[in-house]
């Protein structure tokens, strides 16, 4: 049995089109945004979870779960993570549909 590969943009913009997945997305947003950043800063720190858990005193479990999403962490963690990759919490609040980029 062969298997078509559908690039991830084509099927992203596919499910795009439905209404009630936009809403779930959306619905995700900040939790995807905040995984995002977790995993960007380790990878730029060139730093494995193992290095980031040894560096917060904690498991490489507990550093898996930070970037899946899944949890939501206390700004204290999150502290300790920014400290072991060797970057800057920055917490801010914006408008809604303001431009993140743009600050």
């Amino acid at each position: 049995m062969t298997r078509t590969m559908i690039p991830a943009a084509e099927a992203f913009a596919e499910w795009r089109k439905d209404p009630e997945y936009v809403a779930a997305y959306e619905a995700l947003e900040e939790e995807f945004t905040l995984a995002d950043a977790l995993i960007r800063a380790r990878s730029e720190a060139d730093m494995t979870q193992e290095q980031v858990a040894r560096a917060m005193g904690t498991t490489q479990a507990a550093v898996a779960r930070l970037e899946s999403g899944r949890a939501m962490p206390s700004t204290r963690t999150l502290q300790r993570f920014a400290e072991a990759t060797g970057t800057r919490l920055r917490i801010r609040f914006e408008r809604e549909g303001e431009d993140a980029q743009a600050h």
